[in-house]
């Protein structure tokens, strides 16, 4: 079963979310059609579903791990080679919180760089369907579907809503 999409482009943004409501209105599954515009419109504007993110996780994780590596680092070490200055204790909390610190802060951010990239889902290896006018200020509204079935309701969507133009790919 291959996965095709379709591309209806619009200029105006009430024509498009018209399209955004005929979707659901048809059938199609949340998540499954998209809006592509270059302008800035706010988010949810066309009714489009707005996944919920997970990026608040990575930082979390990336300093939680950091900070465990930092004390177990310098533990390691200052007990591994043990210097007794002034029968103070070998391990020393306030030589040891500037190590945490920053291997807190270094694994937050290189986490939060994956986390950035992992769910941008890039690199995007299989681009999808695009016309350049996008980039112009026309809408383009993309719906995803399995089942060839569905590609005549999708292009009756498109044409009620005033689609200027639609595409098809495989």
């Amino acid at each position: 079963m291959s996965t095709r999409s379709m591309l209806g482009l619009f200029q105006e943004p009430e024509p498009a979310a018209d399209a955004m409501d005929g979707l659901k209105e048809a059938g199609f599954e949340l998540g499954s059609f998209d809006v592509l515009t270059g302008v800035p419109y706010p988010e949810g504007a066309f009714g489009e579903h707005v996944p919920q993110h997970r990026l608040f996780r990575f930082p979390a994780f990336g300093a939680i791990i950091g900070f465990t590596l930092a004390v177990f680092l310098t533990a390691v070490t200052q007990l591994a080679y043990p210097v007794v200055t002034g029968g103070k204790p070998i391990l020393s909390l306030f030589a040891m919180l500037i190590i945490m610190y920053e291997m807190t802060m270094l694994s937050g951010v290189i986490a939060s760089v994956v986390g950035i990239i992992f769910e941008s889902r890039l690199p995007n290896m299989k681009p999808g369907i695009y016309d350049p006018r996008i980039t112009e200020g026309w809408i383009g509204v993309v719906v995803t579907f399995d089942d060839d079935s569905r590609v005549v309701d999708a292009e009756s969507v498109f044409n009620k809503a005033g689609a200027l133009e639609i595409k098809h790919a495989s």
